[in-house]
């Protein structure tokens, strides 16, 4: 098995690294937040929106923040009295990467046709 995988401008995602990103993901509300901020990429959401939609108090949401960026997943950027947080959808592309780098003996083209949405299962 190899070290790892090329993981965007990072570097290459490891063992460590893929653990620490499924781990933040593996809690009901930071999932919910992931979700929500992916649906609105790449603009992102205030942190007040992120709370009125999900109804998170405050300091709960801000935990879950904190152990998001923690693992790359979202970043946030200051916009006068407010913040906006944006998912960092190319760690899940790194994720997905490194978890199918060896798919199909080394051959992941084989899979890909059955990783690709059809028409009939849209529905």
């Amino acid at each position: 098995m190899r070290s790892g995988g090329y993981f965007g401008i990072v570097g290459t995602m490891n063992n460590s690294d893929a653990v620490t990103t499924l781990a933040a993901l593996a809690q009901e509300s930071r999932l919910a937040v992931f979700r929500l901020l992916v649906r609105h990429a790449p603009t992102g959401l205030t942190v007040g929106v992120i709370a009125e939609q999900l109804d998170l108090p405050a300091p709960t949401l801000s935990f879950h923040l904190k152990t998001l960026a923690h693992a790359g997943l979202v970043n946030t950027t200051q916009e006068g009295r407010f913040v906006r947080v944006h998912a960092c959808v190319e760690r899940i592309d790194g994720l997905v990467g490194f978890l199918t780098e060896s798919c199909c003996n080394g051959h992941p083209e084989i899979c890909r046709p059955r990783m690709q949405p059809t028409l009939d299962s849209a529905g």
